[in-house]
């Protein structure tokens, strides 16, 4: 794919979430004081997952939703409702003439924030519907309705100037956002991959083959569905024709070639974070990690041992992790085999470091753990 104009800086999925925490919060402190906050517009290619991540942003804080796709407007009234007579009652004098009201539209929210409306690629609308969406932006109302107490505007658009079919916004437009891209990272996607329960062996290919997730036909998007389709065939190796047949129907070639060779590499077979804290013994994974840790030639793959270390810290810091009875000594076990670079082993530690949650930490207090950590420091 052909590189693309951005706007404004690029951040991964992780920070952006932490960024958007941020401005709303600065928003709801100007509306305190009368002041109107300031939308958020998301950039990115097909695929990245934006609206996800704003859908995810509000349904995990128990915020309101509200979706909007402005490329559906034939017309204005889409936007800001149909008008309809208002006439006062004969038996109620004094109310006036008969006047043209406006029925706002059924999208438009009406509950009290904390709240999210999202104006999904907003740059594929027509020209005509994206001029009437700037009041909305300036102002978060239209001369029909307004948007109720703290609630939030967040916009996403794919970049111009690309091959994307796309209306320009002008400066005037653009002055009433903040803008920011979104990029692919794939511990970022892992971290997510992990909690929405994506197969295991579809997280282990994209961390060993990030580079893969650059083309026009395979993104974040279809590699999902592409790893839904393979998630109930247990011995994929042996059914390695009818995976490659459901990878090539929404990846691209390289990336099906890719996958392939994953599997027949065996490294579908990674080690899991499971086959270590719950071993009951270390010789239960320990021949496998040490097959796993030497390529051909007697050369150490660190690809491969670091993709298990990422899905270890990933898997400790998820938000449903529990220290169990044998964690703390299993993961020291792990973390002291010699095979493990010390730049990846410090790493590691560095991270599980910086992590609040008690049951992370307590698999750190491991006296030769500690030892390491204190070299490192």
């Amino acid at each position: 794919m052909s590189s693309t104009p951005t706007q404004g800086p690029k951040l991964n999925a992780i920070v952006l979430e932490r960024v958007l925490t941020h401005i709303f919060q600065r928003n709801d402190e100007a509306a305190k004081t009368g002041r109107r906050g300031t939308p958020v517009c998301i950039w990115g290619t097909h695929g990245l997952g934006k609206t996800e991540l704003v859908q995810q942003f509000a349904a995990s804080r128990g915020w309101h939703f509200a979706y909007c796709a402005p490329a559906q407007f034939e017309e204005m009234g889409d936007l800001h409702g149909i008008p309809t007579i208002h006439a006062p009652a004969p038996d109620q004098p004094g109310n006036g003439d008969a006047c043209t009201v406006f029925a706002p539209p059924e999208w438009v929210p009406t509950a009290k924030g904390p709240g999210i409306l999202l104006l999904d690629d907003i740059n594929r609308a027509d020209d005509r519907i994206l001029r009437g969406i700037m009041q909305l932006l300036q102002n978060f109302e239209m001369f029909s309705w307004q948007l109720p107490e703290q609630w939030q505007i967040v916009a996403t658009a794919n970049p111009e100037g690309a091959d994307y079919s796309v209306t320009p916004m002008d400066d005037a437009m653009l002055t009433r956002m903040l803008h920011f891209t979104l990029t692919f990272d794939a511990k970022a996607w892992a971290r997510w991959a992990t909690e929405a329960g994506v197969d295991t062996r579809g997280i282990g290919f994209v961390l060993n083959y990030p580079e893969t997730v650059t083309g026009r036909r395979t993104t974040p998007r279809t590699l999902v569905h592409f790893f839904e389709q393979i998630q109930g065939i247990q011995d994929i190796k042996a059914e390695i024709e009818l995976v490659a047949t459901l990878a090539a129907a929404c990846l691209d070639e390289t990336t099906v070639a890719a996958f392939v060779s994953f599997v027949n590499d065996d490294l579908s077979m990674l080690l899991n974070p499971a086959d270590i804290f719950d071993a009951k013994s270390p010789r239960e994974w320990q021949k496998r990690f040490t097959e796993l840790s030497k390529g051909k030639g007697g050369a150490t793959r660190v690809d491969r041992i670091a993709t298990i270390c990422t899905r270890l810290l990933l898997h400790v810091t998820a938000k449903e992790y529990r220290d169990q009875p044998g964690h703390a000594e299993n993961f020291a076990e792990f973390l002291l085999q010699e095979a493990i670079p010390n730049d990846l082993r410090g790493s590691l530690l560095m991270d599980l470091s910086r992590q609040k949650a008690g049951d992370v930490q307590k698999l750190l207090r491991d006296k030769r753990l500690a030892k390491l950590f204190l070299e490192k420091l």
